[in-house]
């Protein structure tokens, strides 16, 4: 008879996860996963085909990803040696938590601190790997609470903090007045800010990366019409850029990705900037329609989609939407103030008049 058992070796931590399971099933109207809407042009569309026809597919992809680094060092006028691109952003934080977790005393195990509510990721990354997550909740604006962040950093200093700004799923930034705080207040934490949806936003953080040594920020092509090709990046310091270098895995981002996230950077700069400013239109048009049901709460946006605080329970609006074949995200399950809230992405027009329309209907 076997001994073998896959429980017994696996971590325990992985008993409190379950796998990331997007909602698979054919939707009408799917404003769930903060996609940009299919807004590419025709000519934008034509150039990465071409692009994309000519390649020696037989042959691995640039290891040292150079050129791709250089072209968003261009775009962010940095140097080459300030970028590691990623399969997605959630490459970069497996990165970062395979390289950057020591505990630091008092602590006897590495801690890693975000805010709640967030990226998911950032917390099922760090705990699949045996380390200490701490959760601050954000104030009642959805803003960081500075007090509760400095009493989490006594409580176990941490290695890497990740911050949203867009966060999500709440679509504000962060005051630049409570990071720098909060910066201030841990000097040996490599602070993560996650611009994933930076976009759409009146302003970046990249003043913050400039001024201090332990500030890398996280960004993303996957929100601005580009998902399917799995790209993301980390401006960082160099020292930091090249121990993450170290863990990362040779020929991670396949050819195709690199040829076009250059294309992104480069040729189609202007286009994405294009498909940024229409979206930005779009949300705030929704964002006052949806202001206008009763007992509705709209969070004032900078990202590609909305946070609504509904007057009826999230769960029930969020399951009758579904029945309608629309989808968005629902954070009822999470209890307390995420019971009345739905995120939802900003789609096409004709998409978002169809939702605006159900909502009303409904509440």
């Amino acid at each position: 008879m076997s001994g073998f058992s896959i429980a017994a070796l696996s971590r325990p931590e992985l008993a409190e996860l379950s796998a990331y399971s997007p909602d698979l099933a054919s939707y009408r109207v799917r404003l769930d996963a903060n996609e940009a809407p299919p807004l590419m042009s025709a000519a934008a569309r034509q150039r990465i085909s071409e692009v994309l026809a000519d390649g020696a597919w037989e042959r691995y992809p640039d290891p040292s990803l150079a050129s791709l680094r250089r072209a968003i060092g261009q775009s962010l006028g940095v140097t080459p040696e300030e970028i590691l691109p990623g399969v997605g952003s959630d490459e970069v934080i497996s990165l970062l938590l395979t390289a950057f977790v020591r505990p630091l005393p008092p602590a006897d195990t590495a801690t890693v601190l975000t805010t709640t509510p967030s990226f998911v990721m950032y917390r099922m990354s760090a705990r699949c790997r045996g380390l200490r997550v701490m959760e601050v909740p954000l104030d009642t604006g959805w803003d960081l609470s500075v007090e509760a962040m400095k009493s989490a950093f006594s409580m176990s200093p941490p290695s890497i903090v990740f911050i949203a700004s867009p966060n999500n799923p709440t679509g504000n930034l962060m005051s630049l007045t409570r990071l720098e705080q909060v910066i201030a207040a841990a000097p040996q934490a490599l602070f993560v800010i996650d611009e994933a949806y930076i976009a759409y936003s009146d302003r970046d953080q990249l003043e913050l990366y400039r001024r201090f040594p332990n500030v890398a920020i996280l960004r993303t092509l996957s929100k601005l019409g580009f998902a399917a090709f799995r790209l993301g990046f980390l401006l960082a310091h160099p020292d930091v850029v090249t121990e993450l270098d170290k863990v990362r895995l040779p020929y991670n981002v396949p050819t195709p990705t690199q040829r076009v996230a250059e294309l992104a950077f480069t040729e189609l700069e202007p286009e994405v900037k294009r498909i940024a400013r229409e979206v930005v239109r779009e949300r705030e048009r929704v964002a006052a329609a949806l202001a206008q049901l009763p007992g509705a709460q709209v969070t004032p946006s900078q990202a590609n989609f909305l946070w609504l605080r509904t007057a009826p329970p999230a769960g029930e609006l969020y399951e009758a939407l579904k029945q309608r074949g629309i989808l968005v995200r629902s954070f009822h399950g999470r209890g307390g103030r995420l019971g009345h809230q739905l995120r939802i992405t900003i789609g096409t027009a004709a998409e978002n008049d169809e939702l605006c329309a159900s909502l009303a209907e409904l509440t």
